[in-house]
């Protein structure tokens, strides 16, 4: 089989994956036409763009696997928020009473209590739904709800100030320029380790290896992105510590979800739960893992969300949760169950910022950019329930 065949031929068996791809290339070309002097894909914008997409990708990356088991959590936009006036509160009312001259260990301590927060209110909804079979919708809804009210309880219906200089670093800093070759020569040497490796391992089981000529033109053109995206941003300020935060999360909820035994037992429960259960899964416990998890990044969100925004307020999380269920179904992840991919959330969570971000640089109101954004979500689903007929 000559390589340009066999391009066809995974282009055919990922035809779902490579046609967001398609998308988002599209979109950010019809931007850079429309504002003046290309300016959507300006350093300065393009480095925003990535920065602005790391709150909804925080959540997008437990949805994923929430989707999959057939459950959905609309509690994670106001989780997120209430985490960061939490967050907020104890930067600007306890630890600037009690560590007004250590900054850095205030920060820790902020984090520490954000990741715990949000990790409580995951092993509670957890376990109502997982333990007392409550339907995840009215439980996650209900918690929403409580959330809601909880973010006015602390703020009083003010604005909190949580941008204090070291925990604002956590998603307004940038790391050096050579820091970023640093960490696109490691990212470059480890794909091509990935893929010797790779093959060794499908060789030494019997599987069947692609031509390595196929395999090599994918790692090269990975490489490259990670190399433009460096060169692109350094000529800004440098590679932004949310996205690296991210990209970082990104790669370890890949491996959870498709290399270990939780992983593994999400998609089968999504796929068949009685099947799943006759096989001695133990559905209850991962349901509830899942969503301790979702709780964990939503204190991961919240985090970000306070130092990005610099505040906590009345209305933090707002629509998250909408995001970050239209970055899951963008990115290929099956109303379904049974079928999602972090890298594809993580396409899809691109997506829905590069939509905004667009919009507003076109100075479209906002009731027209949320047309758009759910007619693009119903064209998503659409192309879901599409492509799953066909298979």
């Amino acid at each position: 089989m000559n390589l340009s065949t066999e391009i066809t031929k995974r282009f055919r068996e990922n035809i779902q994956t490579y046609t967001i791809i398609l998308a988002l290339i599209v979109i950010w070309v019809l931007f850079a036409v429309l504002t003046p002097n290309w300016a959507y894909l300006q350093p300065q914008n393009f480095s925003n763009l990535f920065r602005q997409m790391t709150v909804t990708s925080f959540l997008a990356a437990g949805m994923v696997l929430v989707i999959v088991t057939g459950n959905i959590d609309l509690s994670v936009g106001k989780l997120a928020g209430f985490v960061s006036v939490v967050v907020a509160f104890f930067q600007a009312k306890v630890w600037n009473t009690i560590l007004p001259d250590q900054p850095v260990i205030a920060a820790a301590l902020s984090v520490a209590i954000g990741l715990i927060v949000g990790m409580l209110f995951g092993v509670l909804q957890g376990y109502i739904i997982s333990y007392l079979n409550v339907p995840a919708f009215i439980v996650t809804l209900g918690g929403m709800f409580i959330l809601r009210g909880g973010i006015l309880v602390i703020t009083q219906g003010k604005t909190i100030p949580a941008n204090q200089p070291a925990f604002s670093e956590i998603a307004q800093g940038y790391l050096p320029p050579w820091a970023g070759w640093v960490i696109a020569g490691i990212v470059v040497a480890l794909l091509f380790f990935n893929m010797l490796n790779s093959r060794q391992r499908k060789q030494k089981y019997g599987f069947e290896l692609a031509s390595f000529n196929m395999d090599l033109l994918g790692t090269i053109f990975f490489s490259a992105l990670v190399i433009a995206y460096i060169f692109i941003v350094n000529r800004y300020n440098g590679i932004q510590v949310p996205v690296l935060l991210l990209a970082v999360t990104a790669l370890i909820m890949a491996y959870v979800s498709n290399n270990t035994r939780f992983g593994r037992y999400a998609y089968a429960i999504g796929g068949n739960r009685e099947a799943a259960r006759l096989s001695g899964i133990n559905i209850k416990r991962n349901i509830f893992l899942v969503f301790v998890l979702m709780g964990f990044l939503c204190g991961v969100a919240g985090i970000a969300l306070a130092s990005y925004v610099g505040y906590g307020t009345t209305a933090a999380g707002e629509g998250y949760e909408l995001d970050a269920i239209a970055a899951c179904i963008l990115g290929g992840t099956s109303t379904l169950g049974g079928i999602g991919t972090i890298f594809g959330a993580m396409i899809g969570g691109l997506i829905m910022a590069s939509l905004t971000n667009g919009l507003q640089m076109l100075n479209v109101p906002a009731a027209y950019q949320y047309v758009v954004k759910g007619a693009v979500l119903i064209i998503a689903v659409y192309a879901d329930v599409y492509f799953k007929k066909n298979r």
